[in-house]
Parts: structure tokens; sequence; C-alpha cells
């Protein structure tokens, strides 16, 4: 009986990879009709997404192509690479600390893909950044908190306030060519992964309140606002560490960190865009997530629109 070959050893070029990348960006349940919140079949359906969707092949490490030396500054002057390498360890951390509270044998199946594929990032990242010569920030000790899934939820909300700006990021990138092609390949998997993750937590979090007893509801509502509260406070104080010392204190949302020259309002566009784009191939019966989405919008209507270029 013949086995498959390990993942790492199909091209990237090959068919079978072609088909997987087209799996996990479309993706519908196989049960008919209306899908309560709540209930045993939405929590199937969620789970079952983020299962049948899983990518095997990519993101992974690669042979790193050559960079032009103005190409390689543009690389390695971004002053994400800590940050972004310590969340996706923090990520993995808690996620599978939940995933280990859990069961019922499908969901948490479901959790610990989302914690393996949030450490998969951090592999491909720490290679990348050690072939360019970025030098990195010794990374903290990962701890996990007494109550997991406040670490859980944590981490989900944190996915889903940062995903909404990567994905407008990524593809305003992309259309200026700041990264060269093959880097655009590397990272538009694990974009788009982060783009099922947030799907996943987004109904989580909805079943998970919904099947609360009425004597819990108040408690988990109080829970999720207090998670918001950290995670908006979390963002106001790396705001005004900008101009730091340390790098990881030099990240933020704006599209001058990628070398595009667009107003706040034409990046806005973009990300809501995006975001609509990379959900959109998803069975439309699972829920999206909105709270991001929504507060930008309003911000949007206060903002003049793009000046149309000449």
């Amino acid at each position: 009986m013949s086995s498959s070959p390990p993942p790492e050893s199909v091209a990237l070029d090959s068919p079978t990879v072609a088909k997987a990348d087209h799996t996990a960006r479309h993706w519908s349940f196989g049960r008919p009709g209306p899908v309560r919140t709540g209930s045993e079949a939405h929590m199937e359906m969620f789970a079952r997404m983020l299962l049948e969707t899983h990518n095997p092949y990519k993101p992974r490490v690669l042979d790193w192509p050559k960079l032009d030396p103005e190409a390689h500054t543009r690389l390695t002057s971004l002053p994400i690479w800590d940050i972004a390498v310590q969340t996706e360890g923090r990520a993995s951390l808690r996620v599978l600390d939940y995933a280990a509270t859990i069961h019922d044998p499908l969901l948490r199946d479901a959790m610990v893909m989302d914690g393996n594929e949030e450490a998969r990032h951090k592999k491909v990242l720490s290679n990348l950044v050690e072939a360019y010569g970025v030098i990195l920030e010794p990374e903290p000790e990962y701890t996990g908190y007494r109550d997991v899934e406040w670490g859980w939820m944590r981490t989900g909300y944190s996915e889903c306030i940062d995903s909404f700006f990567a994905f407008g990021l990524f593809e305003a990138a992309r259309r200026s060519g700041f990264f060269p092609p093959d880097l655009v390949g590397t990272f538009e998997p694990v974009i788009q992964e982060e783009a099922r993750h947030i799907l996943f937590f987004a109904n989580w979090a909805a079943w998970q309140r919904a099947r609360q007893p009425w004597w819990r509801k108040p408690w988990f509502l109080a829970k999720t606002a207090a998670v918001w509260a950290v995670l908006i406070w979390d963002r106001l104080v790396l705001a005004r560490s900008l101009g730091g010392e340390s790098k990881n204190t030099n990240f933020t949302a704006s599209s001058d960190s990628i070398g595009v020259e667009m107003s706040a309002a034409a990046l806005i566009d973009i990300c809501l865009a995006e975001n609509d784009r990379r959900l959109a191939g998803y069975d439309p019966r699972l829920l999206r997530p909105t709270t991001v989405p929504f507060f930008i919008r309003i911000a949007r209507r206060f903002m003049k629109n793009p000046e149309p270029k000449a």
C-alpha cells in the first residue's frame, strides 16, 4: 500500500497544490437548510469548515529567493518582524491550551488544527527572517492564562482586529510591488489562513454565547467586553510607544510602512473590500466577523473620498 508523499516534497506548481489552494478558499456545509446559531449543527459547520479547508502544502518554508539590494532593504526594514513572530507563538500556545479543555472530539480537532496552523506561521516567518538576516529580539517565554478561555478569546478577537488591516495592507503592498512575487506567494496563504481563523472564531464566539444558560449570559458578555477593553488599551499603548527604541513598538497598520502613498480613506476602502473578498468563498450560513468592519464603516463616513489619480 503506497503512502502519500510528505507535503514538503510536493512541488508548489503541481495540480495537487492548486486543488488544495482552491479548497482552502471555497467551502460549503454538506447539510442543507437553515442552521441555528448555538446548535450542534452550527458547531459541526464551523468546525468542519476549518478542518476541511486546511491546506497541507502552504504556507511552508522555502529556498528563499535572492533579493536585489533594494528589495532586501525594504523587507528587512519593516518594523513588524519581532511582533509578528511573537504574536504567532503566543497564539499557538493559547489556542492549544484551550483545545486541551474541549471534550467534543470534532471541535477539539478543529481547535488543535487552528493552533498548529499558528505554529506553522511562526515557523515560516522565523525561517524567512533568518534567511534574510533580520535580527530579532530574543523571544520571551510564552505563558498562557489560568483562564484558558480568556486566552483563546483574547487571541481570537485580536486576530479579528489585526487580520482586517492585514488584508488591506497586504493587497496595497501587492499592488505597489513592495514584495517580490515569490514572497507574495509565500505570504498569501498565511493571510488566507487568518481569514479562516477569524471566521472560525466568530462562529465559535456566537455559538458559545448562544448556548449559555440565561444566568451565565451576562458573565460571558462581560468577559467579552473586558477582552475588547484590554485589546483597545494594548493598541493605545502601542501607538503611544511609536518612536521608541524597540523595533516591535514601531509597528503600525500604516500604508507608509509598506512604501505606498495613499490616504487613510483609500486604505480603509481596500481593507473593507479585501475582508469581503477573502470571506466570500465560505458557506454564507457561517457568521462573519462584524465588529471591526462595523466601526470602520462608521469612521469611513467622516472621511473624504480619495482624490482620483490624474
